[in-house]
């Protein structure tokens, strides 16, 4: 047995999945740079876009069994700090999709193998072939299992807004967040700063406070509520 065959091997040991269809498995494990070139290869991309409506599901059943008197807009911030790219490579190298997964040479050299978006994606993927292959049993076991440490911690003191802005934003394949000084006022000594947060896209938001960094933050956190509000 090669060292890929071992790693699927591995992986299906640890998620307690042997998947009945193969060619299932190697689609959700397969990125789109092993499709470049004459042969079209059928990547996990269509896999990840089932694999992060399957997860959200589950994360959201998870978090209103866990909070059963939280109004929506508290279960939006959760669920935000729980359904992240960086939250999905974390449960893809538990799970170890790493050495599990095709890439083409070009990609491994760069290091897309340890690439949080590269895993991320993977792990939706591998979301979705669960649910496919096993239900929605085989995934809701998958994302308890994996996820079981961000559920036991849901009270840690919240990430940063422009951190979890930016995390929401290339989630969505966006670029990073803009910040823009479009107002300063008052004395030298007590300054007030008016900063808009900017995404392609989406109305800019404001927000106004003593220092950049703050208004900053401000404004993120106002897009960010807004944004999660229409999801």
């Amino acid at each position: 047995m090669n060292a890929r065959l071992a790693a699927v091997a591995g992986l299906e040991a640890r998620i307690g999945h042997a998947f009945a269809d193969r060619e299932l498995l190697e689609h959700a494990l397969t990125h789109s740079s092993v499709g470049k070139g004459a042969k079209k290869i059928r990547d996990n991309e269509r896999l990840e876009f089932l694999g992060d409506r399957v997860l959200n599901l589950v994360v959201a059943e998870r978090l209103m069994e866990l909070r059963p008197d939280a109004p929506e807009g508290e279960l939006a911030k959760l669920m935000n700090q729980l359904v992240n790219y960086h939250a999905c490579a974390e449960a893809g190298r538990a799970a170890g999709l790493r050495d599990a997964l095709r890439l083409d040479a070009s990609a491994t050299r760069v290091g897309a193998r340890d690439n949080d978006r590269v895993l991320g994606d993977a792990c939706e993927a591998l979301i979705a072939a669960l649910y496919i292959d096993g239900g929605l049993e085989a995934a809701r076991r998958f994302v308890l299992g994996f996820w079981g440490e961000g559920f036991d911690n849901l009270d840690r003191p919240a990430k940063d807004p422009k951190t979890m802005l930016q995390e929401w934003a290339m989630a969505r394949k966006l670029p990073v967040p803009e910040y823009r000084v479009v107002r300063q006022e008052g004395p030298a000594h007590e300054p007030r700063f008016t900063i808009e947060a900017w995404l392609p896209g989406y109305a800019p938001e404001s927000a106004t406070a003593g220092s950049k960094r703050e208004a900053e933050k401000l404004a993120a956190e106002i897009m960010l509520e807004k944004r999660l509000a229409e999801s």
